[in-house]
C-alpha cells in the first residue's frame, strides 16, 4: 500500500512540475529530465510513470481538465450564488484559466499526442459538471444544447483574444465582454423556452 502511495505521490509531483515548466516557458522547455530533477527523483524515474513527453503533457491535460472539473463542481453545489451567478462564474473560470495558463489552456484543447483515454474522460467530467450549472438556467432537456454553445462560445472568444485580435481597431473588446454577451443571449433564449 505505501508503495502505492509513493508511486502516486511520485506521479503527482511530475506532474506538477511539468505544468510549472509548462506555465513558464511553453512546451519546448518541458523536458522529462527537468521535470525529474525538479521533482527530486532519479533521472529513470519519470519513464517509469510516462512513456515519454508525450505521455507526460497527456497527464498534465487531464490534470488541468480536472482542476476545472473541481471548481465547476464547487460552483454547482454553491448554495449561495444564484443559477445565473454559477453560470457567471464558471464561465469567467475558463476565461481566467486561459490568462493565467495560456500553455496549459492551449494544452488541453489541442488532440493528445499520447494516449488521449484520460484526457477524454478528464474533459468529459468537466463538460458534465458545466452542463450541470447550465441545468439550472436551461432546464434539463435543452442543458446540453446550451452547454456546448457557451463552452464553444467561450473557447473561441478566449482563443481570439489569445491571438491578440480582439484589441484591434475593429473589435476594441474583451473575452469577458464577449462572453458576458453570449451568456444574455443564452439565458433570455432558455427563459423563453421554458415559458
Amino acid at each position: 500500500m505505501k508503495r502505492r502511495e509513493s508511486a502516486a505521490a511520485t506521479r503527482g509531483a511530475l506532474i506538477d512540475q511539468a505544468a510549472q515548466l509548462l506555465d513558464g516557458g511553453g512546451l519546448d522547455a518541458v523536458t522529462l529530465r527537468e521535470v525529474g530533477a525538479r521533482a527530486g527523483v532519479s533521472r529513470g524515474a519519470p519513464y517509469r510513470h510516462f512513456a515519454d513527453k508525450d505521455g507526460l503533457l497527456a497527464a498534465v491535460a487531464a490534470d488541468g481538465w480536472e482542476r476545472l472539473a473541481d471548481e465547476m463542481a464547487q460552483l454547482r453545489a454553491d448554495a449561495g450564488l444564484s443559477p445565473l451567478e454559477k453560470m457567471q462564474a464558471a464561465l469567467a473560470t475558463v476565461v481566467t484559466m486561459s490568462r493565467r495558463q495560456p500553455h496549459l489552456y492551449r494544452l488541453m484543447f489541442r488532440p493528445p499526442e499520447g494516449d488521449p483515454s484520460a484526457v477524454f474522460v478528464a474533459a468529459q467530467r468537466m463538460c458534465d459538471e458545466f452542463q450541470s450549472i447550465v441545468d439550472g438556467i436551461a432546464g434539463h432537456d435543452n442543458s446540453e444544447r446550451y452547454a456546448a454553445m457557451l463552452l464553444t462560445g467561450v473557447h473561441g472568444a478566449v482563443g481570439v483574444e489569445m491571438g491578440g485580435l480582439l484589441q484591434t481597431d475593429k473589435w476594441q473588446t474583451t473575452a469577458d465582454e464577449l462572453v458576458e454577451s453570449l451568456l444574455a443571449l443564452v439565458y433570455d433564449a432558455a427563459r423563453r423556452g421554458r415559458d
